[in-house]
């Protein structure tokens, strides 16, 4: 009796495991959809977020127009990411899914060096050339990469500092779908360099082994 009690411990810890590390992701739905709404008073069914009564569902719950529209890539990186999340399209809510389209000024627009937390990401691109990359987890940090044309597909695991940068004369189209209704993105440079307040840079001085001078020029630049 003793040894099957151990062992009822055992699968019981194991489970309690598995459920704390299943809640870092997006829940599974419990019903056929979840429409989110910011207003708790008019929620029937809590899933992740409160939602809509189903039977008040309609179309635009699950409607977005507008990702055949180029976005305005003049800004400092050279990029613009639409973004088709649970803040766009309430019926996502825990679908676990999400859509983004990427624009990339022609040589040199890049979407930087980011991670996001919540999703692991496939890119399709539509047009251009791009290079692509991800690091591994320490202590290995090894750099994959590969140039992608028309109708390649490309996949950033979950949580990995990743980035895309366009090498061709011409602007560049990608489309990604992420395993999360809000991923979320944390863009390196401006979290390291562009918090608010600003990390003490003697920090970042050691951190990264540059000078001082350096270090707060990147700051005053983010």
């Amino acid at each position: 009796m003793k040894g099957i009690h151990s062992i009822l411990l055992a699968c019981f810890i194991a489970s309690a495991f598995t459920c704390f590390f299943a809640s870092a992701f997006d829940p599974s739905p419990l019903q056929d959809f979840c429409v989110a709404i910011d207003d708790p008073n008019n929620g029937v069914f809590v899933n992740g977020k409160f939602c809509k009564d189903p039977k008040l569902a309609v179309a635009d719950d699950f409607f977005f127009s507008g990702l055949n529209k180029p976005g305005n890539t003049s800004n400092r990186v050279g990029s613009n990411v639409t973004t088709v999340n649970v803040g766009q399209i309430p019926g996502l809510n825990t679908l676990g899914i999400s859509l983004v389209r990427i624009d990339y000024a022609p040589y040199g627009g890049q979407n930087p060096p980011h991670t996001h937390p919540r999703g692991t990401e496939i890119l399709v691109v539509v047009q251009g050339t791009l290079y692509v990359g991800f690091v591994t987890s320490n202590p290995e940090n090894r750099l994959i990469t590969k140039i992608l044309y028309p109708g390649d597909v490309f996949v950033f695991p979950i949580g990995l500092i990743h980035f895309q940068f366009n090498v061709g004369n011409t602007a560049a189209v990608a489309f990604a779908g992420l395993s999360s209704q809000n991923a979320g993105v944390i863009t390196v440079a401006n979290a390291v360099f562009g918090s608010n307040p600003p990390i003490n840079p003697d920090v970042l001085t050691k951190a990264f082994q540059l000078d001082k001078n350096v270090v707060t020029h990147l700051q005053s630049l983010f």
